[in-house]
This record gives C-alpha cells, structure tokens and sequence, in this order.
C-alpha cells in the first residue's frame, strides 16, 4: 500500500459555484492527476454529482471519495480542506451493485441503463398508470393502478423510496424493496422485499391511453412497454466514508431522525 501522501488523487467537481472553487483549493494542496492515474477520486458536490462521477469512472474501478459541496450530501462526507490524506486512509469502503434496466417503448425502440438508486415508473399523463408485476417470469400482480412504482438498492432506499413510504434497507441486505407510488388499486398496498437476484419486470396495461414513462436514476425512457429490471452483480461501485459515518450508520440514523 503507498504511504498516504503518496496517494494520487483526482478531484472532480460539480458546475456549483462552491464545488469549483473548493476544487482549486484542493488542487492547490494536493495536487492533481487524470482519473486513470488516481489512485482514489474525490468528488466535490452533491449526491446528483456523486452518482454522476460513479458512472462516469465505473470502468477504471477507482474507490470514490464524496465532499459535501451541493445541496443533498447522503453519499457525501463533511468538506474539510485539512487532513485528507489521513482521511483517505481511514476511510471506509461500502460495496454497491446497480440496478440495470431495460425498457421497451411504444415506438419499438429500447433503452438501457444502470441506477445505483433506483429505477422508477411513473404516469405520464393524467389518468392513472396500470401495470401488471411479475418476478422471475411468474405473474405476481395483474393489475396496479397507480401514480407509479419503483425498485431501490438498499443504498438508494432512503431516496425516492423512502419518499413513497418503502422501507430503509440495510446496506448489505441482499434485497430490493419494490414500492408502489400512491397506489389505487390494490388500496394502500405497500409494496414488497424481493431477494437480490430477483428479476422484476413491469407490463404497462393501456399504454396509448395510460402513458408511462421509467427513469433509472437520471437516465429516461418515454412512453414505455415494458420494463425489467435486475441486480448487476458484474459492476461494483466502491464509496469511501470517514469512519463512523459510513452508509451503514447512516441508514440508521435516517430512522430515528
């Protein structure tokens, strides 16, 4: 292992102003190299701008450390210009397997694409969505009539998903939660805790007259099919967090806030 003040580091920031001009500041200290080089990257921003660096670096298979320069820092940790060396070393690593979706629209085309949060359906017009739910090919509801429904990580269950009232899982259950969003019909139903592996696929009933659109993440697919989603064990996201303020121990403060 390098001593730690031999670490490469590569900042990147968000378009904030605060982001940017702390990423002088670090550079100045620090030093800088490309992402490739890194031997860890430091992301400047929000959880909108930590999402984007995972993407953007998942090939190199860098650890990814976040500073709190945004406006929501749950991935994040405390922006301190001193001691970050020591910080890196101390860090603690949590482990995070995407989502992968892949919708089919009205119009035939496709898309595809990873969430580390959750991947979302929701109406796109005015009358309620309904969709029909199976799990590893088995028809387990015929028909939800909703404003939408989603299936969250345990690291994106304190997002939308908690949001929509679905439970906050435990950053190494290997479950997803799938939760409804203002269900109709079934009246108040709340959703359900699918194994890890489980293979969810969505049927949109009436698309012409009930449009629905899926987002994983920030990614969008308009006027959808159908959709499925899974577990995608061959990509690893590695998240550094200062000790005693990992995700484990943030997921559960965030129940007793």
């Amino acid at each position: 292992m390098l001593p730690s003040s031999e670490r490469k580091i590569c900042f990147m920031a968000s378009e904030a102003e605060a982001a940017q001009t702390s990423k002088v500041e670090m550079i100045a200290r620090y030093g800088q190299v490309s992402a490739k080089q890194a031997d860890v990257i430091v992301a400047l921003g929000g959880d909108g701008f930590m999402l984007a660096t995972l993407y953007a670096t998942q090939r190199l298979g860098k650890p990814v450390y976040g500073m709190h320069r945004g406006t929501v820092g749950f991935l994040m940790n405390e922006f301190l210009p001193d001691g970050l060396y020591s910080r890196l070393a101390d860090a603690e690593n949590a482990l995070i397997n995407p989502l992968r979706m892949r919708a089919v629209c009205v119009d035939g085309s496709k898309v595809v694409a990873l969430a580390i949060n959750e991947v979302s359906l929701y109406r796109a017009g005015p009358q309620a969505a309904k969709l029909r739910i199976s799990i590893d090919g088995r028809v387990r509801m015929e028909e939800l009539v909703c404003d939408g429904a989603l299936v969250a990580t345990p690291a994106g269950s304190t997002a939308y998903n908690y949001s929509a009232h679905g439970p906050i899982l435990p950053i190494g259950a290997d479950v997803l939660a799938l939760t409804p969003i203002a269900a109709f019909r079934p009246r108040r139903w709340r959703g359900a805790l699918l194994p890890k592996a489980a293979k969810v696929r969505f049927d949109v009933l009436e698309p012409e007259k009930r449009p629905v659109s899926a987002v994983a993440d920030s990614r969008e697919a308009s006027s959808i099919l159908s959709v499925e989603i899974a577990s995608e064990p061959t990509i690893t996201h590695r998240i550094l967090f200062d000790p005693g303020h990992g995700l484990e121990e943030r997921l559960i403060s965030e129940q007793f806030v």
